[in-house]
């Protein structure tokens, strides 16, 4: 067997709860150690003989609500390469459906992206959709401007999370299913290496359509391999995360996939998941101690 490591975090994470999981890996065969504390109170490291990820589902249920877990192999705890979602990832919404709002086709919208994010409707049919509703609504370059400003912000632990990693020399790439207007100001802020995403089709000011090629599954995952192949890294070097059924390949053929705040598509096949913390919570899944992040230029999650 190889050695394993179980992360926990959460706010008030104690002794108690460390005992408690100890107890199931110790029922599941798996030999836990003593733990390490990456985090006073919020994050701890028990080491194991091995991975057995229905212990997840175990531990969940004996443990307090709000701990996050993850379990991995030891030996690929060090990634070189992060890959991420944008919409209801790395940032708090869905651009396109706060577009929709603020043009007045927002239910229409927002129904069609829970269907393509739950799964149960095809992404580039759901894309072309959404966008001719936006541009029958008169959508402009004006109305995203005004939901950047507005309503779109970064997730707590965004800054943390890309500053430590670009601190520690690992190559970030925003692959989004959304569009480049929402992408570049947000990849910007936050200094990623490279963004991948759709472009709308513009004349004059109003947006009409959608470019090809569609940014979606395929293209996500086709973006990690490139991005392993030029590092010559092997896939199991990288960490992703994300939210939406579009990110399922991407998320599962890295060494670590993480769900944040995932749909029920996505927590049902991936077993790492950050339903709780902050984004930064990802850190303490790579074993990164709390004293060794490089902290935000600020803690504004607006736009800047």
């Amino acid at each position: 067997m190889s050695a394993a490591v179980l992360t926990m975090c959460g706010v008030g994470l104690s002794d108690a709860d460390v005992g408690a999981a100890s107890a199931v890996l110790l029922r599941a065969g798996l030999a836990p150690q003593p733990c390490t504390w990456l985090e006073a109170d919020r994050a701890c490291d028990i080491r194991c003989a091995a991975v057995d990820l229905q212990v997840l589902d175990v531990l969940r249920a004996a443990l307090p609500s709000k701990r996050d877990l993850c379990l991995q192999l030891l030996a690929q705890r060090s990634k070189r390469l992060f890959l991420a979602d944008m919409d209801a990832t790395i940032v708090n919404v869905e651009c396109l459906d706060e577009l929709a709002a603020e043009c007045g086709v927002g239910a229409q919208v927002e129904q069609i992206t829970t269907r393509a994010m739950n799964g149960t409707l095809d992404f580039a049919a759901a894309l072309h959709a959404r966008v001719a509703l936006l541009a029958a609504a008169g959508a402009s370059v004006d109305s995203v401007q005004r939901v950047l400003r507005e309503r779109v912000r970064l997730n707590p632990g965004a800054r943390t999370l890309l500053a430590t990693l670009h601190r520690r020399g690992v190559r970030t790439v925003l692959v989004s299913g959304g569009f480049d207007v929402f992408v570049e100001p947000v990849a910007r802020t936050l200094g990623f290496n490279e963004w991948r995403c759709n472009r709308f089709e513009v004349v004059g000011e109003r947006i009409c359509g959608v470019m090809a090629p569609i940014v979606g599954s395929e293209a996500k995952l086709a973006a990690f391999h490139e991005h392993c192949k030029a590092l010559s890294i092997a896939p199991t070097q990288a960490v992703a995360v994300g939210d939406g059924a579009n990110d399922i390949p991407m998320l599962a053929a890295a060494g670590l996939g993480v769900a944040w705040r995932a749909k029920a598509a996505v927590q049902a096949v991936v077993p790492c998941r950050v339903d709780h913390g902050p984004l930064s919570t990802i850190l303490h899944f790579l074993g990164v101690p709390r004293g060794e992040w490089q902290m935000g230029s600020s803690d504004s999650e607006v736009l800047a």
